[in-house]
């Protein structure tokens, strides 16, 4: 369970940079409001990174230091695309994560980690509506 928390906060630190970093250099009249919206997507992507990680440390593990990697673009709608990519990836690990906990039993584990995807997928509703599409399926 650590090596997978540890992948899920590899992507929780990939999201906080993604985020700090597209907020901050999206251009165009356009994306003024999706910009300061990411800027709330990463203090809420740091906030799941500390419950993941103190998860990690309850399982005695440490937590990783290292990010997946930040795609870059000076395009508003690829970065907005690559985030919604991320949202997709770590919605799909979190669903598969919440069914790992509980069959373990680790319940408290599972509470935790339903939380984190109610606002990972409110991040990938902003996204799709700032993309001017419909919410992506998600398989399971």
């Amino acid at each position: 369970m650590v090596h997978l928390l540890n992948e899920d906060l590899s992507r929780e630190f990939q999201a906080i940079i993604a985020y700090v970093i597209y907020s901050q250099t999206m251009k165009g009249a356009a994306y003024n409001h999706i910009a300061g919206e990411l800027e709330k997507h990463a203090a809420e992507e740091l906030s799941h990174a500390l419950l993941i990680a103190k998860q990690i440390d309850y399982f005695n593990g440490t937590p990783t230091r290292t990010p997946k990697e930040v795609k870059m673009s000076d395009k508003a709608e690829e970065m907005l695309g690559f985030d919604l990519d991320n949202e997709k990836e770590t919605i799909r690990n979190y669903r598969q994560r919440i069914r790992q906990a509980d069959a373990l039993g680790e319940f408290a584990l599972g509470e935790i980690l339903r939380k984190i995807i109610a606002q990972e997928q409110d991040h990938l509703l902003d996204l799709a509506d700032a993309l001017g599409i419909d919410a992506p399926k998600i398989e399971a």
